[in-house]
Order: structure tokens, then sequence, then C-alpha cells
């Protein structure tokens, strides 16, 4: 499916999606624990992968008639083999996750997902498996998946890189806790992403579970139980759908835009505020309501490293095309492993839109000054977080814009079209 977005102008209030970053940890930490009621969760396709890996492990995750609850029956820190392959379709969040609760039951699993998933790298998280005694195997020897994993591993200590992918360490600590000896991590490279394990660690702690930081990376005593307080967990808002709708605001909201269920958290991604009011933009934030109040404005090109903000690249990009003078992307090279190569997809579509983009390895650099933007047909690389930016773009860009392959919203913010045309932005799909 494909939509077109005509140069409009957006008002009014908007709320934001619940966090997909929490739900997938909420889900899990639930099916490590006895169980557990999760409120406000974002029901997405990837958020659903997680919620099949746990029933495969022996739990059940029902949705209760509100609409707005998850009822997830646990498998109380000891999976079972699954009788079937776990298919963790687009989710690389799932299949990281769910592959450490893998090495905790005696036989094997198998995990796979789509062709972009396939491609995806799973080989230091595979390679911590088997230090800790646990087998853990690329079916094609690439460190990619299909993935062969069994244990059942007792914990120990880990050297693993922190430059590639956060979740490696999130899914250690999450099936760590519930080890008889626990984890330790120590890490070889810097921690790319580093907010996302602050936010595991703060469901982790929700939800009854010790872990900590150290000098050397991060440890998880073992032992533990999975137990939420009163045996609830209510679901933030997300921040990296609210940056979608942020910059629709402050390119576009001739009045003003208002977005809910903004209440501060560990996301990384609540940074976009501070971009784009470096930018310049016109933003009010009232942490204690969780309101951020948006208005049109006009915008200064910055420079912006998205080390622990990778999921932030293509909005800033966009921001950046719109902007006068010159806004630089860097500590970017690990953004190109998502579920597409991000920086150059985003290098790829505003340059068919009239942007001027120069495109590094570890870079992108977006001269506003020197972009006129335009309409254009642009592929959305089967990744929700392409589509959603690029859908920004062309609320200010002349003409008409052709985002391809919208459906893959349903990844993280399945209401977006349905959004941003209620807020006044001129969309056919």
């Amino acid at each position: 499916m494909d939509a077109d977005i005509s140069q409009s102008t957006v008002r009014g209030t908007a709320q934001a999606p619940p966090s997909k970053s929490y739900t997938h940890r909420a889900v899990l930490a639930a099916g490590y624990a006895d169980g557990a009621l999760v409120h406000d969760p974002l029901v997405s396709a990837d958020t659903k992968a997680t919620m099949r890996a746990v029933t495969k492990y022996g739990g059940s995750v029902g949705l209760r008639d509100d609409g707005a609850t998850l009822d997830v029956d646990g498998f109380g820190g000891d999976p079972e083999t699954p009788a079937d392959v776990i298919n963790c379709a687009n989710s690389g969040t799932t299949m990281r996750l769910v592959t450490a609760t893998a090495a905790l039951q005696d036989g094997l699993t198998v995990l796979t997902g789509d062709d972009s998933l396939r491609s995806r790298p799973q080989g230091p998280l595979l390679d911590a498996i088997e230090q800790l005694d646990g087998r853990a195997e690329s079916t094609r020897a690439n460190g990619q998946a299909p993935l062969v994993v069994g244990g059942p591993v007792d914990g120990g200590a880990v050297s693993i890189p922190g430059d590639v992918s956060s979740q490696y360490i999130t899914a250690l600590l999450m099936a760590g806790a519930v080890t008889g000896e626990g984890v330790e991590v120590d890490l070889t490279t810097e921690l790319k992403s580093a907010p996302y394990v602050d936010i595991t660690l703060e469901v982790l702690s929700d939800f009854g579970v010790e872990a900590e930081r150290t000098d050397e990376g991060f440890a998880v005593p073992g032992g533990q139980s999975y137990e939420p307080v009163d045996g609830e967990y209510h679901v933030p808002g997300d921040f990296s759908s609210i940056s979608y709708l942020l910059a629709a605001g402050v390119l576009a909201a001739e009045d003003e835009l208002e977005i809910t269920s903004a209440y501060p958290s560990a996301q990384g991604d609540t940074a976009i505020v501070d971009v784009v009011e470096r930018m310049g933009g016109d933003v009010d934030w009232d942490r204690e309501d969780g309101v951020i109040t948006a208005r049109q404005s006009d915008l200064s090109g910055v420079e912006v490293s998205v080390a622990d903000t990778p999921d932030l690249l293509p909005t800033i990009a966009v921001l950046g095309a719109a902007a006068d003078g010159t806004t630089r992307i860097v500590d970017a090279e690990h953004v190109r492993y998502k579920e597409t190569d991000r920086v150059s997809a985003m290098a790829e579509a505003l340059s068919a839109m009239g942007a001027s983009v120069e495109e590094e390895r570890d870079a992108l650099i977006v001269h506003g000054g020197d972009s006129e933007l335009r309409g254009a047909t642009v592929e959305g690389r089967e990744d929700h977080r392409i589509i959603m930016s690029l859908t920004v773009a062309g609320l200010v860009a002349e003409g008409t814009t052709t985002v391809e392959g919208i459906e893959h919203v349903d990844v993280s913010f399945p209401d977006f079209f349905d959004v941003l045309y209620d807020l006044g932005a001129t969309v056919d799909r």
C-alpha cells in the first residue's frame, strides 16, 4: 500500500503511542515471572512477535476486552523447549531478547525471521551464549538467523562488544537473573545505544530484579524472581514515535500541535526534544503532565550524535532538509544495521526529494540551505521509521510525495496515518 502526501498544515492534539521498547521488555519480563498484567502496551507487529515467543516458551498472552491490558501467564523463569520454530518476523528486538531465553532450556530452539531479519548480525550474542557453555549456532555459519540455541546455561562471565547492538546486553541481563550464578557482561568496546540498556535496568527494577553497571559493563545476580509490584506494569509513551509528531509540529503546525502521554523516562529518544530546541524549534514540554506543545518554526542546522539514539536519524535528517544551514548526523554507522541501512535509505530518498545530502560511512550530512524539497515517489524500504519520517517530509515538500509500502508502520505506530489525517494533513491511501 502507498500513501500520497501533499503540502499541508497540522493542528490539534495527538496521543503518543505506547513505547515499543518498554512493551517488548515488559512482556518478556512478565514471561519470566509467574505472570503479570501489562497495561497500555503497544500491540504491533513487532511486539506480537515477542508475545508469540513467550507463548512458545510455555506462557500465554491475551489482550483483555478493554483493549488496553495484556494478561500474561508466565513460565516462571523456566522456559519449555518450543514445539515449533520461533518466527520473530521483522523484530530484531524479539530475536535477540528471546535468543538468550532459549539458552535457559534443556533442548534446542530454532529462531528465524523475515528476509530483513535474517540479514542482521547475531554473532556476538551467539558467542556470548557459548561462553556460558550453551549451544548457539547460525545455521549458515554467518552469524545470522536461522539460529539454533540451547542450554541450559547456569550463568558466568562473558565478553561482548558494545558497539553492535545494546540488545545483546539486554538479552543477557534478562535471562541472567534466573540463572543459578547470574551473569557478568564485560564490554570489549564502547557501548552504543546505552539508553536502551537503561530502559532494561528500569524495567528489571520494576519487576523486582536487581542489576547494575560495573566498571567493565553490567552484572545481574542469579537466583532472582520476576515479581512486579501488585502484579502489574504500566508502559510509558514512545519517544521514537513522538519524534515524528514533534517534527510535524515544528515543520507544519501554524497554530500548535499538542502531544500527550509524553512523560519523562529512561528512553534515550527523549533527546529529540533537545535536538529540536537546539535547531530553534518552538517547543514546550510539560513533563509533569506529559504534554509537548510544538509550533511551526524556522530551523537551523546543528550537529547531532546518534551514538545512543539510532532511531532518531531519519527524523533528524528530515528536519535538517527543511532547516537553514547544514545538519551533520554523526556516530551513525550502527544505524546501517537496522531493518534497513537507514543512512543510505534516507540519503537516497531525501536526494530524490531535492535535498542536498552527503553520505559517509559514519555520518549523514544534510545541507538544508541548498535544499528545496519537492514531491517524489520514495521507497519505504519495508522500514517503519523510514516511512514515517518521509511522510513528515511530504508535509513541507512542494507537490505530492508518494511513500511506498506504508503498511509497515504496523511495526511500531499502527495508527500513524490515521493520527496524521486527524491532525489535518492531506494524506490519501
